[in-house]
């Protein structure tokens, strides 16, 4: 297999943390739109990251939060985003680096996007994924509860019932849109 000169597997990484940036600048501005609300893991060691030291504590090594009712002072830097939210009703302000995130879901619309670690990124390894499934638990979420990001994270994510893997999807899926391969175009 021929090297990785260019590291899409980086690039596709940073593009990705770029959708979540602008997805929370966004909501920052002008609030959360209709019924959208936010899952996001993060790995709780990952420099720059700041909790409490009871929460850290808590989620040793990644924790996912909830952005949808209540939570305030949300700031985006470049790196990193700032958010005011409270944790069995004590208040607590966070800070997290895009890099830390390892996942961003938006259960509202079956969105949501898989970060590699940087132990994972070699030339062998696929970049982030898109995810297009809902985590099971998404609807009752709130900021109060956190969830462990093993309940709602990047290894935990369920896969739809309806899906299966590229080499088995067929070429007129039910919802009537046509899945188009490149395999269709080569010569034979």
């Amino acid at each position: 297999m021929a090297v990785d000169h260019i590291r899409y597997d980086l690039l596709t990484q940073e593009a990705m943390r770029g959708v979540v940036r602008r997805v929370l600048r966004d909501a920052a501005a002008k609030g959360l739109a209709g019924e959208h609300h936010f899952f996001i893991s993060f790995a709780t060691r990952a420099p720059g990251v700041k909790l409490s030291p009871r929460l850290r504590a808590q989620y040793a090594e990644e924790m996912t939060i909830v952005l949808q009712h209540q939570f305030w002072d949300l700031t985006i830097a470049d790196d990193s985003f700032e958010v005011g939210l409270s944790f069995n009703g004590i208040p607590e302000r966070l800070t997290v680096p895009f890099a830390a995130i390892r996942g961003f879901f938006d259960p509202s619309v079956n969105f949501g996007l898989q970060f590699a670690e940087a132990a994972e990124l070699g030339a062998d390894q696929g970049a982030a994924q898109l995810t297009p499934s809902r985590p099971e638990d998404a609807a009752g979420g709130d900021s109060e509860k956190p969830q462990a990001a093993s309940e709602v994270g990047r290894k935990s994510l369920p896969v739809p019932a309806d899906a299966a893997p590229v080499a088995d999807t067929p070429d007129k899926p039910a919802g009537g849109a046509e899945v188009v391969r490149l395999d269709r175009f080569r010569k034979k």
